[in-house]
């Protein structure tokens, strides 16, 4: 009788953010990632790994660890909030249970993502000791985490590490990269690079590497409704009678790589992906009809906040 393989999946919840926000709004797949699609996936490489049988590899305990900005500035960044407890109800859908370290908007980040790194190479261990985890898949990239790797093989328990190297700008002209520990990956039983399979997967159109994804291909989406050619010169608060914390309402004029414009005398006003409430850029459309508060930029620009999508 063959044996059953127990999985148990560690996600640097920090490190997945940064990754799925990635795929949502820079790269052309324009979706995030799906936490049932990614065990399914883990399944299917690690009985291929393991030469076993993809109804014998069972994840039987998945863990999410993520620093979380208290209530009050967590409420100051419009959908943050919401879109916390959503992810939230996914998490608890897919059982996966959920760790969080409460930080402050002042907090070094470093500092704090080295909390969670030991919180989560202690539970990992401590699970993979008592449960007898045959294969422990780890959603990381942080050489802190080569410690635990080389604990867990004293246990017997074989490492698969799911990480992403990818370099992109962001709408700010900010260059940000990704590359994960060449200590890890030597360290690991079975280092999967993600960046090289999700584009493998997609131009094969490899139907488990779609399945990571939340949304389909944006070729099989209802096609957005489109607007009039506009000028896309910002509004400043010199050229425009509106005041900061006004509230207005306006069409969506145009929808870039996580941020748009709103039509607003006598150009337009700017809004980004993180100032939306109640909304998933990935659902406006241009012509979308929204609500929102001015605000004026560190660029004496005025820009829209607290965007809201009405009926």
């Amino acid at each position: 009788m063959s044996k059953l393989t127990r999985i148990g999946v560690f996600y640097d919840g920090n490190y997945f953010t940064h990754v799925s926000n990635y795929y949502n709004y820079v790269h052309s797949r324009k979706s995030r990632l799906s936490i049932g699609g990614l065990h399914e996936f883990f399944k299917g490489r690690i009985a291929l790994s393991e030469s076993s049988e993809f109804e014998l590899c069972k994840i039987v305990d998945a863990h999410f660890f993520k620093g979380r900005l208290t209530a009050g500035e967590a409420n100051e960044k419009g959908n943050q909030l919401y879109f916390d407890r959503v992810f939230e109800d996914v998490l608890a859908y897919e059982g996966v249970t959920s760790h969080y370290s409460p930080i402050r908007g002042n907090v070094n980040t470093r500092t704090a993502d080295k909390g969670l790194n030991l919180m989560l190479a202690l539970e990992a261990y401590e699970i993979a000791l008592q449960k007898k985890l045959d294969v422990l898949v780890l959603v990381g990239a942080d050489g802190d985490y080569v410690p635990l790797v080389k604990k867990l093989h004293t246990l017997g328990t074989r490492v698969v590490l799911v990480s992403w190297d990818f370099e992109f700008t962001n709408d700010e002209g900010k260059t940000l990269t990704t590359r994960t520990a060449q200590d890890l990956i030597k360290e690991s039983a079975y280092p999967l690079a993600m960046h090289d399979l999700v584009e493998e997967g997609i131009e094969d159109n490899d139907s488990m590497v779609q399945g990571i994804f939340v949304l389909p291909p944006v070729e099989e989406r209802e096609t957005p409704k489109k607007s009039e050619a506009r000028t896309y010169e910002s509004t400043s608060v010199e050229n425009s009678d509106a005041l900061p914390g006004e509230s207005h309402e306006g069409n969506i004029l145009s929808l870039k790589t996580g941020y748009g414009f709103i039509e607003f005398e006598p150009n337009n006003l700017f809004f980004h992906h993180s100032n939306l409430n109640n909304v998933d850029f990935n659902d406006l459309f241009e012509g979308d009809r929204v609500s929102f508060t001015v605000e004026e930029n560190e660029k004496g620009e005025l820009v829209a906040k607290g965007v809201e999508l009405m009926e």
